[in-house]
Parts: structure tokens; C-alpha cells; sequence
């Protein structure tokens, strides 16, 4: 009896091993790549915008939150330039697997449709899947400079038309599209001197060699004993600069930001892309993460993925004016 027992172990033994091997050959089961399981390796975050600004911070901030919650790496890949375009263009292009990830903002709520060119269709290939923040827009100067107030700015701007500068971070950004705005309802001309990202911008800022910048809150808060903040473009003052008056203040009428969120091939399975917006929704609940989001003038929001429609809607209506300002329609 013992010696049959034996026999039928060491025979069972080697059908196990060879289960095993057949198993660990064969493909991975689709439930392995479905949200449940997601993710099981890195994630690439692709960054519009150089490193060291606010879009670069705010995302490392978050990935470093994805890595501690989800145990894995979500690696930042800054791709600045054409106004966006290459991190996006990128982004939509991208296995459907949710392991390519793009930063997006204001110019993904613009359509091909809009554009006299671009190299994709961001309503036809690209899916925005959450929200996290809000940034107010801002005008800022040099602390200790010359331009003091937003009349200065415009003082300045008609007495020698064109010559003064504005920075901004990229090109038919939301920055951009604030400086266009601003010579149109002031009825200036100023220059716009695109750079890749606001760190690129602050430096150059602080160099005296731009006379101004169409910036976010956040830089004021970043720099506030080198910058100062002519106007705000809120509804109301903003608690952590009392000081500064809103563009309604002023007579323009003017309520305006940029948001920051994530999009993916709009190819990838809906479950995975509700999976990818819950993921960043949770990250944006978490009370370390929101306060270190508000003390760099981030405000968070959570438009989430049956939210997004809508939202994505009211932005691009929000951006026509700016588009058309910018020459960006056909």
C-alpha cells in the first residue's frame, strides 16, 4: 500500500511540474491586465512642460502619492514644445493599456476642428479621464521693479507699443492665451515670450530680462519676496494675497485659470479609464496631498470620469474667445 502511495505521488508530482511549466509559459490571463489588476508595472506620466515648474511639481507630487498608495513606479517624462502638441500628440498615440498617462490642460478641451493644423485629433484619439486642480491666472512683475500695478503695465505698454514683454509658459497655452486677453481688453500691444516652463520663466523673470509674466498664483506663492502680483483673475481676492486686486476690480471682467489632469488613448477599454479616474480621485481625497496641492495656490477639484463630458464642454466654449484671439480658428 505504501509503495503504490509513493509511486502515485512521485507520478502526481510530475504532472504538478508540468502543469506548473505549461502555466508559467503560457500567456498572462486577460483579468491580469484588467482594472483590477492595474497596475502591475510602471506608469509613464508624460509632462508637457520642462521640469521645475508648477505642472512638473504638482505631477511629481501626485505620482510620488500613486507610487506609496499602489506600490509601483509612476515615472514623470517631461516632453515640452510645440505648445503641448508632443506630450499629447504622445499621450493619444500610446499602446491602449494605461501604462502611457499625458498631463492635460487647457488646449486639450480644443478640438482639430479649431486648429488651422495639428497632427492629431483630440476629441477623436485622446480621452480626458479626470481633473485634480485648478490654477488662478495671474500677472506678475519683478519685486522692486518699475511696473507696480496694472495701470503701470498698461501706461507703459501704449506709450512704446509691442516693446514691452510678457512671459508665459508655452505657446497657445493658457498663459498664452491670458496675455492675448489681456492687450485685447486693455487695448494694448505687448510681447509674448514663450518658454518651456516656469521654472525657464522665473529665472528670466528675476533676471530683468522679460518685464512681466502671465503666470499662476502658485509662482507668487512660490517666489513671494522676489515677485509681485499686479491682479488676480477670480472672482473674489484670493485669502493668501489680500493685497491684490481682481481684473474686476480693475474694470476688466475677467474670471479665468487653467486646469491640470490626465488623459489616455480614448481606445483604451472603459473600465480601465473609470479604473485611471477613480485612481487620481482617491490620490486627490487624501488630506497630506491637498494641503501640499493648497499651500502651492492649487486649488482641488475632482472632476471625475462621468463628469468629464460635461466639463470638457464648458472649457472649450470658455476657450473660443481666447482661440480667436490667438488666430488659432480657421
Amino acid at each position: 500500500m505504501q509503495g503504490i502511495l509513493g509511486s502515485g505521488c512521485r507520478r502526481a508530482s510530475r504532472w504538478l511540474l508540468l502543469l506548473a511549466a505549461i502555466a508559467f509559459a503560457a500567456p498572462v490571463p486577460a483579468d491580469a491586465q484588467s482594472p483590477s489588476g492595474y497596475p502591475n508595472r510602471p506608469v509613464r506620466i508624460l509632462v508637457p512642460y520642462g521640469p521645475g515648474g508648477v505642472a512638473d511639481t504638482t505631477v511629481r507630487l501626485l505620482a510620488q502619492k500613486l507610487n506609496e498608495r499602489l506600490g509601483q513606479q509612476f515615472v514623470i517624462e517631461n516632453r515640452p514644445g510645440a505648445g503641448g502638441i508632443l506630450a499629447a500628440k504622445a499621450g493619444a498615440s500610446a499602446p491602449p493599456d494605461g501604462y502611457t498617462l499625458a498631463l492635460t490642460g487647457n488646449g486639450t478641451a480644443i478640438s482639430k476642428s479649431l486648429f488651422k493644423s495639428l497632427p492629431y485629433d483630440v476629441l477623436r484619439d485622446f480621452k480626458s479621464v479626470s481633473v485634480m486642480a485648478w490654477l488662478d491666472l495671474t500677472i506678475a512683475t519683478k519685486a522692486g521693479g518699475p511696473l507696480k500695478t496694472v495701470s503701470d503695465i498698461v501706461a507703459a505698454a501704449k506709450k512704446d507699443p509691442g516693446k514691452l514683454n510678457l512671459a508665459g509658459s508655452g505657446t497657445n497655452s493658457a498663459n498664452h492665451a491670458a496675455h492675448a486677453r489681456l492687450n485685447d481688453a486693455a487695448k494694448i500691444q505687448t510681447t509674448y515670450v514663450a518658454f518651456k516652463g516656469t521654472g525657464d520663466l522665473v529665472s528670466s523673470l528675476l533676471g530683468g530680462h522679460v518685464d512681466g509674466a502671465m503666470s499662476y498664483s502658485s509662482l507668487g506663492l512660490a517666489q513671494k519676496s522676489k515677485t509681485r502680483l499686479l491682479a488676480v483673475a477670480t472672482p473674489q481676492r484670493l485669502p493668501y494675497f489680500a493685497d491684490v486686486p481682481t481684473f474686476r476690480e480693475l474694470g476688466i471682467d475677467w474670471v479665468d485659470g487653467a486646469y491640470r489632469g490626465v488623459g489616455m488613448p480614448r481606445s483604451t477599454p472603459e473600465d480601465l479609464r473609470r479604473r485611471v479616474s477613480d485612481m487620481f480621485s482617491e490620490i486627490g481625497r487624501d488630506a497630506e496631498f491637498r494641503r501640499k496641492m493648497t499651500d502651492q495656490g492649487l486649488e482641488i477639484v475632482d472632476i471625475g470620469y462621468d463628469k468629464m463630458a460635461a466639463f470638457m464642454e464648458e472649457r472649450k466654449k470658455a476657450y473660443l474667445e481666447s482661440a480667436k484671439l490667438l488666430g488659432l480658428l480657421k
